[in-house]
């Protein structure tokens, strides 16, 4: 660590006056020593006279030294006076040589290299003095006028010990010097002491401060040179030859050698550093051209996207209320068909059951408390309506040959009127039209599936990475869903020559997409890009049909809805998913729809069979319409069967239509080929899967009451041939063989058993199994 040193700086004329007193003290230790011989108190006394002559010339050119003041700039003139002064003081040997040290070595060398300054050395020609004890310090500065700070106390008294040591060396100094001069002649005395001033540099005695690196590594070698010059006599000094020095320039040569060495060294390194960055910046600028490109691109990118957000935000709003629009066209149109066949209904039941309640209503009200008057002008309107309806029908039949396998109540009286379809289809209408002005003000760039496929293809055809990880593959499906909402907006799987959503533009172009790698990852999001838009977009889409649309009494319109259902189940993965909610919507809303259909649309008149013995009478011809639609909705039930499970069909089906409305009309039919054929027709509804993998005599427990009736048929039948013809008990026996085969058709071997027991059949076994 430095510690800085404190520097008392005194002028020319206390350097001189420090000088004096000095030189007595020096004398004074030479006279003590100078009783070792009589030659030497000889030499003194020689001394003394010569500095006494010179004492008053000396006194002379100090006292013109005393006009500058402390602090002032000396002139020129001044500096040639304090030079002459010097010069005297040499000359009188009036002066104490600091450097007689050996360890001042490199004071003398400073004074041969400083011998060129110019008049600018005055100012260094100070002494510095570090006073260890404060009460020489303070002695020294009353006397020139200078008061040493207090932290230049606290710095000199942390270099006390260094301090101590060179003033010891002082000392030593002036004692030693009077012994060299003892031994040599006062003239050699002299000239010694002016050879050496005159060698030495201006202000090395005087001006030259003393530090501590004086005595550190760097004077080490010049401390010997200095003992040497001093304790050997001027005659016996080794002379500066050519060999020396040019010793000194070779050493000097090795050593700036070695630093250029080293300094090469260190160059090369330095050189190969900046060889390395050079080749590394290289590298880096090279791979940095594709980064650039892909943050272009990737800034192209997001302003394109939020620029197709902010768009289809906007947008989004008005394709709801398109499709909120149509979907309610289409809704109205179905609920107005269900209205009108629930109102015949009750027309006709009102009509043939009126006979019985004639005489308890009153004269101008029916049963429901209308105005009869009114109200019999409506049922006329709507039975003529109905009954133009039906012959239109039937004359279509007749044209196409399917009216000997017709059976009244199996046609689905879906027929509008002319006012009807013209306001339907102005309206549709409309909405298209409203839908085409959607994206008419917008670019193709964000109104275009094909432009914006190809923007995400080619992102994912550059930068695969930085796709995945913006999760492209989950977001697309979102992303497009405004745009296929729009073009499925008139879509309806339940309308005649509805075009497959399969063959659609917006389809068509997202088939291939992202496939045009050949090997593609399994948890690719792009491969089920299509699943998941079908999931998204036609799944909710087909609920929304199915819950105000679909009518399950239309055979046509059910097994349409059945077909699209089918196909989105074994043609797309994600639609059969047990934990799809999309899908399990769906099914809710149809099981739904088939659970309110039940309840509102199924009504199986109850009439005595008086009433039903004239087969061409209006009561028998409105019941066994209502028998034929019930088991025409049963076999529309069943048609679900692989989509729903068998326990919601059979509970849905047999037990809440075949039980509670189907067998109920099958106690007022006629015991013969007319019961057979309904009871036929009923099985023919059952899917043989139920029956299969039966195990035992026994069918499906639902079908027990079923299979009741068929035994009580079989019965009756036998108990009506009795006593009657040989034709009639042969057509009886033939009855009851076809209901052992019903019976064995459904899996109740059980009843099939007990009918042939009591009736004698003996040609079971081939019955059973349906021969």
């Amino acid at each position: 660590m430095y510690h800085p040193k404190t520097y008392i700086c005194f002028t020319d004329e206390q350097i001189a006056d420090k000088l004096g007193l000095f030189k007595d003290t020096v004398q004074e230790d030479g006279a003590a020593n100078s009783e070792q011989g009589e030659e030497e108190m000889e030499v003194e006394s020689e001394k003394e006279e010569e500095k006494a002559k010179a004492a008053g010339a000396f006194s002379t050119a100090l006292s013109s030294l005393n006009v500058l003041r402390p602090g002032e700039i000396p002139d020129a003139a001044f500096i040639h006076a304090a030079r002459k002064k010097r010069q005297m003081a040499r000359e009188l040997g009036d002066f104490l040589p600091l450097d007689n040290d050996p360890g001042k070595g490199r004071l003398v060398r400073e004074d041969e290299n400083d011998a060129s300054d110019d008049e600018d050395d005055d100012e260094k020609r100070r002494i510095v003095f570090s006073v260890k004890e404060k009460s020489q310090r303070q002695k020294i500065a009353e006397e020139i006028g200078i008061e040493g700070s207090d932290d230049e106390a606290l710095i000199a008294g942390e270099q006390d010990e260094e301090l101590s040591r060179w003033e010891q060396e002082q000392i030593r100094k002036g004692i030693n010097i009077p012994q060299v001069q003892a031994s040599q002649p006062a003239e050699m005395n002299n000239l010694y002491y002016q050879n050496a001033y005159q060698t030495m540099p201006y202000g090395s005695s005087y001006g030259m401060p003393y530090t501590y690196a004086a005595y550190g590594s760097e004077t080490k070698s010049q401390k010997t040179d200095n003992i040497i010059s001093f304790k050997t006599p001027s005659n016996e000094m080794a002379p500066v030859t050519i060999d020396l020095v040019k010793k000194q320039f070779k050493d000097r040569l090795e050593s700036l050698k070695e630093f250029h060495k080293a300094n090469q060294e260190q160059h090369e390194r330095h050189q190969q550093n900046r060889d390395d960055s050079i080749k590394i910046i290289e590298r880096l600028e090279g791979s940095s051209g594709g980064i650039g490109e892909r943050y272009k691109f990737l800034q192209e990118m997001r302003g394109y996207v939020q620029d197709l957000l902010e768009c289809f935000s906007e947008k989004v709003l008005l394709i709801n209320e398109l499709e909120t629009a149509m979907h309610q066209l289409y809704k109205q149109r179905a609920s107005r068909l269900v209205q009108r066949r629930q109102d015949d209904i009750k027309d006709e039941s009102s009509e043939f059951s009126s006979h019985s309640n004639k005489a308890l209503m009153a004269p101008n009200l029916d049963s429901f408390g209308r105005d009869r008057t009114l109200y019999q002008e409506h049922v006329k309107r709507r039975t003529a309506e109905r009954e133009a309806r039906r012959a239109r029908r039937r004359l279509a039949r007749e044209q196409s040959g399917k009216m000997a396998d017709h059976l009244e109540g199996l046609s689905s009286d879906d027929e509008e009127t002319s006012t009807d379809t013209t306001n339907f289809n102005m309206e549709r209408d409309r909405i298209l039209k409203e839908s085409s002005k959607v994206f008419e003000d917008v670019l193709e760039n964000f109104s275009s599936i094909d432009y914006i496929k190809s923007q995400f293809e080619a992102w994912r055809s550059k930068y695969l990475s930085s796709y995945k990880d913006a999760y492209i593959g989950l977001c697309l499906p979102k992303l497009l869903n405004p745009l296929i909402r729009l073009q499925l907006l008139t879509w309806n799987p339940l309308e005649d020559k509805c075009q497959d959503f399969e063959s659609m533009l917006w389809f068509e172009s997202l088939l291939f997409y992202g496939c045009e790698e050949y090997d593609q990852e399994k948890d690719d999001a792009d491969v089920s890009l299509l699943p998941t838009i079908v999931e998204r977009v036609v799944l909710p889409k087909l609920t929304v049909l199915a819950e105000n649309v679909w009518d399950p009494f239309s055979t046509t319109q059910t097994s349409r809805m059945i077909a699209i259902t089918q196909k989105l189940i074994n043609g797309y993965p994600t639609v059969v998913h047990a934990e799809n909610k999309n899908t399990q919507t769906l099914l809710k809303a149809l099981l739904l729809r088939m659970r309110r259909t039940l309840d509102d649309d199924v009504f199986m008149p109850l009439y005595p069979k008086s009433v039903l013995e004239n087969k061409n009478s209006g009561p028998y011809l409105f019941f066994q319409r209502q028998f034929w639609s019930s088991v025409k909705l049963l076999g529309n039930f069943l048609q679900w069967y692989g989509i729903f499970s068998n326990k919601t069909l059979q509970e849905l089906s047999i037990d809440g239509l075949l039980n509670r409305y189907i067998l109920m009309a099958f106690q007022n039919s006629d015991y013969g080929d007319d019961s057979i054929k309904k009871a036929q027709n009923v099985i023919n509804c059952f899917p043989k899967q139920w029956f299969t993998n039966l195990k035992g005599n026994k069918t499906v427990s639902h079908l027990e009451n079923l299979c009741r009736y068929l035994v009580h048929l079989a019965d009756t039948i036998y108990r009506n041939s009795i006593g009657s013809s040989d034709v009639e008990k042969r057509n009886s026996r033939e009855h009851i063989k076809q209901i052992i085969k019903l019976l064995s058709s459904i899996r109740a071997l059980d009843h099939a058993f007990t009918v042939a027991n009591d009736h004698n059949v003996k040609e079971l076994k081939n019955l059973s199994d349906g021969k």
